[in-house]
């Protein structure tokens, strides 16, 4: 196959990947502009160019890299890793390091400062991780490492767009059928339309049509607005800012989100890899998440202050037909959109209505695999190792509804010239509250470090499914010093924001429980020992 050669199934991956893109540079551009104080012009000029070299950079090795692999194996199927802005890194830069930058400098330069330094010494982390990676992924069962990554895309990917389906499914419905249709179904469309672009095409018409029953999802002006950011926009470097803040104190200072954050773009990158694999197409892991590392600090020497990593998703990107090439096209044209300014007029024209059933339908072919992709009896370790993702999803949405209540408070306050401050915030709330019913401290204390949690719980059930109650055992003493030093399940409130705790001694609650389940699982060794070899111990 030449390595231009585009497929059907290419175009597909290419809609997908370009609308999960697309979608993370609108919420990254909407956060810089709404949260961190960035002028349009500042995000159009400075950021997307810097994002846009990243994603290019990465998309285009990656797809070399199938290429290479469909022509040393002699196969034509290998599908490119997907690759992008890295989702849960963005959300903890800005809410973490950039705004509270901002609230103290009132500087919108001091926070993209302070953003490069993170993501730059995140890129340096991943970089670092990719010569260990390995080793981890060999003593990993599958299991844990795919059924943290289902955990995600049932919950960050799928309930959030299938949410979305039925808020509009009048305009959702058609579009998700049509990917049902084709992907499971087997369906062909006529004239051989690609069920990818039809979906689209059909979610782009039912939109504008959303205003003859009272719902409009085009909104007016929306159109013109886009077109005021048009032009050329060519990448600038950006060493020299990011030398100026990249001291000892900076990084000290910020290191609690720094390595907590790279440590889970390592691991969830290598999960992804495990899942390209369990998919059929073996990839060199030092090689991929190196590259990986690379990219982050590419973008970042241009100004993005975001890194970049290895999507979740190649098993739905596979089942689509998608090859190389998808990779290729999603670079070039996250390039284009951001070096001629037309991220705006995009978000006019294409609303997510449009393509996100393609998004709702990859998470759930990553939840299937997690269970397809492993011996039958290990299902009720990828059960496990789901449920601390359904925590972080909860705990997003009770940390949004608290955050809203307490805006419409300080409005009201503000309204009727109350001098006093009072918030409402969930560090008012007792640890042990029973939360609506659930304990909020447990959903909290789960959702912390979730993809970790979820490795580790998911290895221990497989070991006691297998009965090798000392590699359960050893699974359960790392737990603990995780635990321990606050890499999971420790946090700090802080009116409405949730923080690590990274420190040497963050708690003693979960080391001292996690000892007790390694004890648990050594007084079982050593029962089941004395069972098989009584007249050692003088029966």
């Amino acid at each position: 196959m030449n390595f231009f050669t585009i497929t059907r199934g290419d175009l597909d991956g290419f809609f997908g990947l370009m609308v999960d893109n697309l979608i993370q540079l609108l919420v990254l551009s909407a956060l810089c502009i709404g949260v961190c104080g960035f002028p349009l012009l500042f995000v159009t000029s400075v950021v997307l160019p810097g994002a846009a070299v990243s994603l290019l950079v990465g998309n285009v090795f990656y797809a070399w890299q199938a290429w290479k692999l469909g022509q040393k194996t002699h196969r034509t199927d290998v599908t490119a890793i997907p690759y992008g802005i890295n989702t849960v890194s963005l959300f903890a830069f800005v809410f973490f390091v950039m705004f509270p930058t901002y609230q103290a400098t009132g500087d919108y330069v001091a926070a993209w400062k302070a953003g490069l330094l993170v993501s730059f010494v995140s890129g340096c982390i991943e970089v670092i991780g990719s010569f260990v990676a390995a080793k981890i992924r060999k003593y990993t069962p599958r299991a844990a490492l795919l059924s943290a990554l289902a955990g995600i895309a049932i919950t960050f990917i799928s309930m959030d767009f299938l949410l979305r389906t039925f808020e509009r499914p009048i305009v959702a419905f058609i579009p998700l059928g049509v990917i049902l249709l084709q992907y499971f179904g087997k369906v062909r469309f006529p004239f051989g339309i690609p069920g990818g672009f039809l979906s689209v095409i059909l979610g782009i018409l039912l939109s504008y049509l959303s205003s003859f029953w009272g719902d409009p999802i085009y909104k007016p002006g929306a159109i013109d607005n886009g077109l005021q950011t048009l032009g050329i926009y060519f990448p600038q470097l950006s060493i020299s800012p990011l030398i100026e803040t990249l001291t000892y104190a900076n990084i000290k200072a910020y290191f609690s989100i720094i390595l907590p954050m790279g440590i889970f773009n390592v691991i969830g990158s290598l999960q992804n890899i495990e899942s390209a694999e369990a998919s059929g197409d073996s990839f060199d892991t030092k090689t991929s998440l190196l590259v990986n590392g690379l990219g982050t600090l590419v973008g970042t020497a241009f100004g993005s202050p975001f890194p970049t990593t290895i999507y979740i998703g190649h098993p739905g990107w596979k089942a689509l037909g998608a090859k190389h090439s998808y990779s290729v096209l999603s670079g070039i044209f996250m390039t284009l959109v951001s070096l001629f300014g037309l991220m705006g007029l995009i978000q006019a024209l294409i609303p997510v209505e449009a393509g996100m059933a393609i998004v709702l339908w990859i998470g759930i072919v990553i939840t299937s695999q997690a269970f397809q992709a492993i011996p039958k009896h290990h299902s009720p370790a990828v059960v496990v190792g789901l449920l601390p993702a359904f925590a972080g999803w909860a705990v997003l949405i009770i940390q949004n509804v608290f955050i809203f209540l307490d805006g419409k408070l300080q409005a009201t306050l503000q309204e009727l010239g109350a001098k006093q401050s009072i918030h409402f915030s969930l560090s008012d709330l007792p640890p042990h509250l029973p939360f609506l019913p659930y304990a909020l401290s447990g959903v909290l204390a789960l959702s912390q470090g979730f993809l970790i949690t979820s490795m580790v719980w998911s290895a221990m059930v497989v070991f006691i499914l297998e009965r090798e109650w000392l590699k359960a055992a050893f699974w359960a003493v790392i737990a603990a010093v995780l635990s321990m030093v606050g890499w999971i399940h420790a946090y700090e409130l802080q009116g409405n924001a949730i923080l690590n705790r990274f420190t040497e001694l963050a708690s003693l609650d979960f080391p001292i429980a996690y000892i007790s389940l390694a004890v648990l699982f050594l007084l079982i060794q050593l029962l089941n020992h004395s069972k098989e070899n009584p007249d050692k111990f003088g029966h």
